[in-house]
């Protein structure tokens, strides 16, 4: 009896481990498949203040193919005589996906604005168990909110053995929580949460290869925010958001003009008529003039950092982008070199006309949603 029961617990524990190791194998393959993520299976979704873009891509061995394009805007309407931007953007999340005929269920989404930080850092060499409270304490003196109320994340950069260094990113738990409930209303998985401005670099680096390495940077001009993104020789990273945009623009160029906000959209490329008399170049330079002083003034201080080169090229894009005599005036206003960039304008296209005519027209807004493709091929 001792035998036979001795026998049976021996089985027992040879089935255990049989079946923890199909658990292990069950699970690893899983986190495979989703950590390559299929190419055919992501999505860059870009949720804005006004408009949501989206952009699938595939990447073999001649570069970046575009599978589907689609942009949509946020109806600023109300159904019920009340206004919910949640319930606005996930219809628009919704129309955009539908109108690109896009089917996967998993999106690479990101944040912006005054409560994202993106830091470099350099610590004295640092043991491994000491990093994660270095940087944390890093994070409360640079972040403008509490970081006990955030999420913050760090990537080390190789810098020899006699320093520590990397680049910290941080956002507040209330922002991401916001971005994340929008998506997965709208049925989606949100499968990683990137930030705008590095989607911008990530993008710059897929799509403008050089033989030799250049400061460079991308300034996309959005509706409600401004963000320029420098990359260097270090490799680091810099990032700013400015709080003056499209519609600041918009609204200056209508009191100047002392016209609508509407009439001055409806001047502008792909905002309804045309057959407008409004003349927007007249009044841009004064319109402009304040984003012209942030983006000069984010330029001198980028320059000044240690081991920071000074720009030499800035890639134009955004929905704001386009306007005519918008990239010939911010050319003649900045030190660098400003060239007007559509992304995808390069890429071969594998989808039919209509994602081809979306390139052709809005390929200079979907920049960020094009960075955000990116990180899964």
């Amino acid at each position: 009896m001792t035998e036979k029961l001795k026998k049976s617990t021996e089985q027992i524990k040879t089935l255990v481990k049989k079946l923890k190791a199909l658990v292990k194998e069950f699970i690893d393959l899983n986190w495979k498949k989703l950590a390559n993520f299929n190419q055919y299976e992501i999505l860059g979704l870009d949720v804005g203040s006004s408009i949501v873009k989206a952009v699938q891509l595939k990447k073999d061995d001649q570069g970046y193919k575009v599978i589907a394009a689609g942009i949509a805007p946020i109806n600023a309407g109300t159904e019920d005589g009340e206004y919910n931007e949640e319930a606005n953007t996930i219809r628009a999340i919704n129309r955009c996906l539908k109108s690109a005929g896009i089917k996967t269920k998993l999106a690479v989404s990101g944040v912006y604005g005054p409560e994202v930080v993106v830091r470099d850092f350099k610590f004295p060499s640092l043991m491994p168990e000491e990093i994660e409270s270095a940087i944390m304490l890093e994070a409360a003196q640079v972040c403008p909110f509490n970081v006990d109320d955030s999420i913050v994340d760090y990537q080390l950069t190789p810098n020899g053995k006699d320093s520590t260094c990397g680049i910290l990113v941080a956002a507040t738990n209330s922002l991401v929580e916001r971005k994340k409930r929008f998506i997965g209303s709208a049925s989606l998985n949100n499968v990683l949460m990137d930030v705008e401005g590095l989607a911008l670099l990530n993008c710059l680096e897929g799509c403008e290869k050089s033989e030799t390495r250049r400061t460079k940077a991308v300034l996309n001009v959005g509706n409600s925010f401004t963000t320029l993104a420098i990359i260097g020789d270090s490799s680091l990273p810099f990032i700013r958001d400015i709080a003056y945009a499209g519609n600041d623009i918009v609204k200056k160029l209508a009191d100047k003009n002392n016209v609508s906000v509407e009439a001055v959209r409806a001047a502008l490329p792909g905002e309804g008529s045309a057959d407008t008399d409004l003349n927007i170049s007249a009044s841009l330079a004064q319109a402009c003039h304040q984003l012209v002083v942030d983006v000069n003034e984010t330029l001198r201080y980028y320059s000044t950092q240690e081991k920071s080169d000074i720009v030499k090229e800035i890639f134009l894009c955004g929905g704001f982008a386009p306007v005519k005599g918008f990239v010939e005036l911010l050319d003649e206003q900045l030190s660098p070199k400003v060239v007007l960039w559509n992304p995808l304008d390069k890429m071969r296209c594998d989808a039919g006309q209509e994602c081809r005519d979306i390139i052709q027209k809005n390929g200079h807004a979907l920049a960020v949603a094009a960075g955000f493709a990116m990180r899964s091929v």
